[in-house]
């Protein structure tokens, strides 16, 4: 960015961190801290290894500088502010889960669309999280990273001192990174007629186990009742590999008899007895990939990883980076909600043509001089699109 766009984006921030409520971390003195200036330049640096005694100097420190970005660690230190990380005496850190919406599986057609795609899927990880880890609501801290997707804080005591494989670990389980049907699904002999040869069959865990295996089969059942419950439920059956019409109308049968799904939820598999087992199989699998949670993996095991601080600015978007609880994600509309400048117009040269829905408008730009809301230009400004004047 040239040098009056620069200065305009560091005045209208420093505006922001003026009249900003931000809540440092917990244990904040503890946390080395980081900052990236805006930069007229095409490079990029960052200013680390600080810390600080008193919400005031973290107050002064984003006023004065008014940052692109600003991170805390996620670990605690001993000596924080310490220039080389062996001196600064690792105690412990918070569990960090990373969701890149850019990085998630599938065609995205728009910011707006990608961010979306960010919440599902943290709503899956949240999952994950409650029921299968146990944690407590208030030991498990959302936040919307201002830009591209959403993080994850765990402070639960119990993870706080884990090493980077116990992290890589939890990361394998959400995203079912390595998981072994033949060590999920049991088999069992099932006894051929007269004539017939003898066949291994499936035996599904039953709903009511823990982790994955309970979920394989509210999946399994869930998913086949959905399909079942259509009129063309056949025609979509025979859509799957390996499945006939014998087969599928075998499948439509079970599932529109309550009582046989009953008896499907306690794991017994024994009136789909004439579905191939590579079916089952492949059923599973799909739905083994629809409920795994993708996080990244690098950020969850990096115990020393500095991460936003929730309350600032993203240089890169201009929004907001918010805290969020469980039932505030459930609303949460980011391109509305972590929009903090307002309405006033702003003359810019947009460098290349840009589209983005902000506020509930849809803004579309060619290249040119242009006259936006100050919400609208101070986010194309960041994202390189456009310069000041």
């Amino acid at each position: 960015m040239n040098e009056k766009t620069r200065n305009y984006l560091v005045n209208r921030f420093q505006g922001y961190y003026t009249q900003a409520d931000i809540q440092p971390p917990y244990e904040y003195a503890s946390r080395e801290w980081g900052f990236i200036h805006f930069s007229d330049s095409s490079e990029t640096f960052m200013v680390r290894h600080k810390a600080f005694g008193s919400e005031g100097e973290i107050r002064d420190q984003l006023i004065g500088m008014a940052p692109a970005h600003a991170y805390y660690s996620v670990a605690y230190y001993e000596y924080p502010a310490a220039p080389k990380m062996k001196e600064k005496n690792w105690q412990k850190a918070d569990l960090i889960f990373d969701i890149d919406s850019d990085h998630l599986p599938g065609k995205i057609n728009s910011y707006a669309e990608m961010l979306e795609k960010g919440k599902k899927e943290t709503f899956k990880l949240m999952d994950f999280l409650l029921d299968d880890f146990g944690f407590d609501e208030k030991d498990v801290h959302i936040v919307f990273s201002g830009g591209r997707g959403y993080h994850c804080h765990i402070t639960d005591p119990s993870v706080l001192h884990l090493e980077s494989p116990e992290r890589r670990e939890i990361v394998d389980y959400v995203s079912a990174k390595g998981m072994d049907l033949e060590k999920i699904l049991d088999t069992k002999e099932i006894s051929g007629d007269a004539g017939r040869e003898s066949a291994q069959m499936l035996v599904l865990p039953s709903e009511e186990e823990g982790g994955w295996r309970g979920r394989i089969n509210r999946y399994f059942i869930s998913f086949l009742q959905e399909i079942t419950a259509r009129d063309d439920a056949e025609k979509l059956l025979t859509g799957f590999k390996g499945v006939g019409k014998k087969t599928a109308q075998q499948i439509v049968e079970v599932f529109r008899d309550q009582s046989q799904v009953e008896v499907l939820k306690k794991g017994n598999i024994d009136v789909l007895s004439g579905v191939n087992k590579k079916v089952i199989n492949a059923l599973i699998e799909e739905g083994i990939r629809k409920m795994s949670a993708v996080v990244d993996e690098p950020v969850t095991s990096d115990i020393k990883r500095l991460i936003r601080l929730p309350g600032s600015l993203h240089g890169g978007s201009g929004m907001k980076v918010m805290s969020l609880t469980i039932d505030e994600l459930e609303k949460f509309d980011p391109l509305r909600d972590a929009v903090v400048f307002g309405e006033r117009s702003v003359r810019l040269k947009v460098i290349k043509p840009f589209a983005v829905q902000m506020k509930g408008k849809d803004i579309e730009v060619e290249q040119g001089e242009q006259e936006l809301p100050e919400y609208a230009a101070i986010h194309l400004m960041c994202r390189g699109a456009a310069e000041y004047g």
